[in-house]
């Protein structure tokens, strides 16, 4: 079940709930229907990591556990903020220069996600816990540059 309340009007969030799950695409379609097309795969790709990170490290699938995400456009800024139930992690930094192909197959694609995250989000940021995700997406400003000095 998908529970949602409110679009996000000025200063105000929009919250969408789910229940564990891996079928995100109705999920992703509400979270990116205010986004400027240009920036559609982009952050349809870095929000669908988050979910999944959510749903399925945070949650462990458990369908009794929700993944809930609240959303806003705040001075030209994007944000999204993902909370999951589970019992959190320590999030590591993540490098250009760090690579993980000497990893196993499943801990490299999760050390990917991660890094993926940086390089799509202007602002990644994780609570203590490591149940709750802050991102942000920086939009171009769409003012004309002055020539007055």
């Amino acid at each position: 079940m998908i529970t949602i309340s409110l679009r996000p009007v000025g200063r105000y969030w929009g919250t969408i709930s789910f229940a564990s799950t891996l079928y995100l695409c109705p999920i992703l379609d509400l979270l990116l229907a205010e986004i400027p097309a240009k920036l559609q795969a982009e952050l349809r790709l870095g929000l669908q990591e988050a979910l999944v990170n959510a749903a399925k490290h945070g949650n462990n699938l458990d369908p009794s556990k929700t993944v809930v995400v609240r959303f806003s456009l705040i001075d030209n800024q994007y944000w999204w903020i993902i909370s999951d139930q589970g019992s959190g992690f320590t999030p590591s930094s993540c490098s250009d220069e760090e690579s993980t192909d000497y990893l196993p197959p499943d801990e490299a694609e999760s050390g990917r996600g991660l890094c993926l995250l940086h390089q799509i989000f202007d602002q990644v940021q994780w609570n203590r816990k490591g149940t709750e995700l802050r991102l942000c997406k920086q939009m171009e400003n769409r003012r004309g540059l002055s020539l007055r000095r």
